[in-house]
Order: C-alpha cells, then structure tokens, then sequence
C-alpha cells in the first residue's frame, strides 16, 4: 500500500540528520543499504501478523557507504510479512485499519521533523 501526498517524497536531507530523526520514529535502516540507496523500516508486530512501513530513497551527492550523502526520500509504503518469502505491498494486501491510521500518524510526525530540517538547510 501508497502513502500517496504525505510531502515525505519531496524531502530531500543529509543522511545523518535523517538516520537520526527516522531512529527517533521507531525506523531502522541498519543493513538496508548500498551506496546509492537506503530503505527505513518500522516494524509493526499485530495478531493479524507482521506489517513494515518502509521509506526508501536515493543518494543525490555522496554515498551511504562514506556517511557523507544527501538523500531524496520516495513514497512510504506498507506491507505484510509473509513467511519465509518476505514482504508483500501490494493493493491486494488487506491491513487493518488501527495500522494504516497508526502508519498515518508516524508519517505525519516523520514529516514535521523533516520539515524542521530541511528548513534548516
């Protein structure tokens, strides 16, 4: 599932102030990661199962791998786990809705403090 028009796409920020403010969201990057690209993931345990949103984005300047990047976020997205073959985000996914409205609220707080630093900049 999209997280269409969050304003989380257009942000564009330094790669350290972004690991730091997505850490402060409950996102993990930790291995996610090569030198043009990095993927944030928060995990959601629930009885209906195991759900991620994830934000990837993309190197414009640098790379990951030196620390010294600047990085352009893409669409949020969520997903379900499905074992052992991984992460489904497809449409046809059902979620319910207490994590799409728990998601909606992270994005939401996510965008404030990227705001907040790309204002900086």
């Amino acid at each position: 599932m999209k997280f269409e028009g969050t304003g989380i796409e257009q942000v564009s920020a330094d790669l350290n102030k972004l690991d730091f403010i997505m850490e402060s969201e409950g996102f993990v990057r930790a291995d996610q990661w090569d030198y043009e690209r990095v993927t944030y993931d928060r995990k959601y345990n629930m009885v209906e199962g195991t759900f991620y949103l994830r934000i990837s984005g993309y190197a414009t300047e640098g790379d990951v791998g030196s620390k010294k990047a600047h990085i352009q976020l893409l669409t949020p997205l969520l997903g379900k786990h499905y074992y052992p073959h991984g992460v489904e985000y497809g449409e046809g996914e059902d979620f319910p809705k207490s994590l799409i409205q728990s998601s909606k609220k992270t994005l939401n707080q996510l965008k404030e403090k990227l705001e907040a630093i790309t204002a900086e900049a």
